[in-house]
């Protein structure tokens, strides 16, 4: 009997098939494998080629090498799939763990900032994290250096009350910054790892914002203890807020250009943040979403087919400027599951992109 993981990840490691687009063929065709058989047929109603798949003893590769590292795949269809994770419109189709997930059914918060972070940011951060883990509030980071590694540090410091989880952006047996080695071995071991990416996979820039919104999804709130105005942190707050989460800054001297980050979001209406009660004062009535509800992501019918006529009512909205999907079944006339097999189609034949807070284009 084939591995059950082989077909899902197949179609998650092929080129051009993004969170969006797994769920709307796993949803419209029940599983993976009739969802690569059906890959041909919609990449021709785009007017486009099949994207070539994955190599399958490259996946098999991969699977071996998580097994024998003592890892384990968690699929977004996985009944014990973080929810507030899952709510997220481009939620990882696949996850690769070790540790201890029920960690990520607790409370999370997610704690971030400068990688330069000054030791007094530092020393606040890591005493935030304390507090928080004593209050069994799960602490997220990114296992950079500076403000991640003392929202880690202070989380274990913590134990047995309470712990944390890392998210990385390279494969799980990668450590980066190398430094955080024995660290993200601990949180391994006392906490929960997380890694999108496949194993061996070294750290690449455009995976860091992939990582963030993980961090992000995961929790409750965001809080920003150090920052400049144009960082990664700020791009995790930025997508905790698109998602409907709280969004909270620790304020900092004026005269400290790591300090701007977290005054521009506090001025632009995050909140004010100067002790680990402000952070639970604005999470605690959110706490009864963190659990998850069994069932299967993909029990849904599937959405109606689409004619010729309804196809070019959609491309005929489409243009290279990014358009809300919304915004395109409401000119269009048509339904939203017709609008989303259209766009389907047009992504597999590699005429679409799509952006942030659901919204597409023309290539």
């Amino acid at each position: 009997m084939a591995d059950p993981r082989l077909a899902r990840l197949r179609l998650i490691r092929t080129t051009g098939i993004g969170p969006v687009t797994y769920r709307q063929l796993m949803t419209r065709f029940g599983g993976a494998d009739a969802a690569i058989a059906a890959l041909p047929m919609l990449a021709a109603r785009g007017g486009g080629r099949t994207p070539p798949l994955a190599d399958i003893a490259t996946i098999e590769r991969e699977i071996a090498a998580t097994d024998r590292l003592s890892a384990r795949y968690l699929f977004v269809d996985d009944a014990d799939y973080p929810r507030l994770l899952g709510e997220i419109e481009t939620a990882p189709p696949a996850l690769i763990l070790r540790g201890d997930l029920a960690l990520a059914t607790r409370p999370c918060v997610a704690l971030v900032g400068a990688r330069n972070a000054s030791a007094a940011a530092c020393r606040f951060a890591r005493q935030l994290a304390y507090e928080l883990a004593e209050q069994a509030t799960t602490v997220v980071s990114g296992l950079a250096r500076g403000i991640d590694t003392a929202a880690h540090i202070g989380a274990l410091g913590s134990r047995p009350d309470g712990a944390t989880i890392g998210v990385i952006a390279s494969g799980i047996d990668i450590a980066y910054p190398p430094d955080n080695s024995a660290l993200q071995e601990r949180i391994a071991r006392e906490g929960l790892l997380i890694a999108e990416q496949p194993p061996g996979t070294e750290p690449k820039a455009r995976n860091f914002p992939s990582r963030n919104r993980i961090i992000a999804g995961l929790a409750i709130g965001t809080v920003v203890v150090e920052a400049v105005p144009k960082s990664g942190s700020l791009i995790t707050a930025r997508l905790a807020n698109e998602a409907g989460r709280e969004v909270m800054a620790v304020p900092g001297s004026p005269l400290d250009p790591r300090a701007q980050g977290c005054n521009l979001l506090i001025r632009e209406g995050a909140t004010l943040v100067q002790s680990a009660a402000d952070i639970l004062e604005q999470i605690r009535p959110f706490d009864a979403r963190s659990v998850r509800v069994p069932g299967n992501a993909y029990d849904a019918p599937p959405p109606a087919d689409a004619s010729d006529a309804d196809r070019r009512a959609v491309i005929d909205l489409l243009g290279p400027v990014p358009v809300a999907v919304d915004e395109l079944i409401r000119q269009s006339h048509r339904p939203p599951a017709v609008v989303q097999l259209v766009l389907l189609e047009l992504e597999l034949a590699g005429h679409i992109d799509r952006h942030a807070g659901g919204r597409v284009s023309l290539i």
